[in-house]
């Protein structure tokens, strides 16, 4: 492969995975438009949003260590205000436990984690060896929000029902995977690459388990409507024998 069709490629799967992921960014719109009609947000964490918070300003932070990833600082500095839109939103709406609550995880996670973080890195390392560092902690952290879905998946077997399973937004993370997992791969930043390897087979047993559960429940549901409508059919003959026996 030459290097120019190299970097056509990598600029082509950088810019499908910001488009693919801004639309991941959007996705819990519809929960805070409940959130807004029913002026509480009970029944949601802020988890998600603080984590996902997180996340961006770490892959920030290491794409400014590197040389060559402009498409990873554009896309979560757009996940960092929509996060941060997302948790302002939430807190505004949230009772006191629970905003008390999601302030101490932003204490930790982003002030005392995401700071010692910088801190350390920036005292106890130097030049290549930072963003090594760096690197590692992302891929480790991205490697653990991949496998959160397992919760879900767990769920999923268990009472054979996709409810908790948003089809589109794993679509979604699937394709965000894939798209990401080429552009680390063809940047030979393995940082990047590896964690999405994982993403992306998740989301592939995720999508499997939904087509399965799917069409189970509609088969079940065929079969119920069959039974329902052939009982019907034998309470109406034997509706018409009583007719005819009272007839005679």
């Amino acid at each position: 492969m030459t290097g120019n069709m190299a970097d056509h490629l990598t600029l082509a799967f950088g810019l499908l995975g910001n488009v693919v992921s801004f639309m991941v960014f959007l996705a819990p719109i519809p929960t805070f438009y409940k959130v807004y009609k029913r002026k509480s947000t009970e029944g949601f964490q802020s988890a998600p949003y603080v984590v996902g918070l997180f996340s961006a300003m770490l892959w920030i932070y290491y794409a400014l260590l590197k040389s060559n990833v402009m498409l990873l600082i554009t896309i979560n500095s757009v996940g960092c205000v929509i996060e941060t839109l997302y948790i302002c939103f939430f807190l505004f709406y949230a009772p006191k436990k629970a905003r008390m609550e999601s302030m101490k995880l932003i204490i930790l996670l982003i002030v005392v984690g995401f700071g010692l973080i910088v801190v350390l890195t920036q005292f106890l390392a130097n030049g290549v060896t930072r963003g090594v560092i760096v690197g590692w902690i992302c891929l480790v952290f991205s490697l653990c929000v991949f496998v959160a879905p397992l919760g879900v998946l767990r769920q999923v077997i268990k009472t054979k029902s996709v409810e908790y399973m948003p089809i589109l937004l794993s679509v979604a993370l699937t394709l965000s995977a894939v798209m990401w997992f080429f552009y680390g791969l063809l940047l030979g930043d393995f940082n990047i690459a590896i964690p999405n390897v994982l993403g992306f087979t998740f989301g592939i047993i995720q999508m499997i388990l939904y087509y399965v559960h799917t069409k189970t429940k509609a088969r079940l549901s065929v079969k119920k409507c069959v039974i329902v409508k052939r009982k019907s059919q034998i309470k109406n003959s034997q509706n018409l024998e009583i007719r005819k026996s009272l007839m005679l």
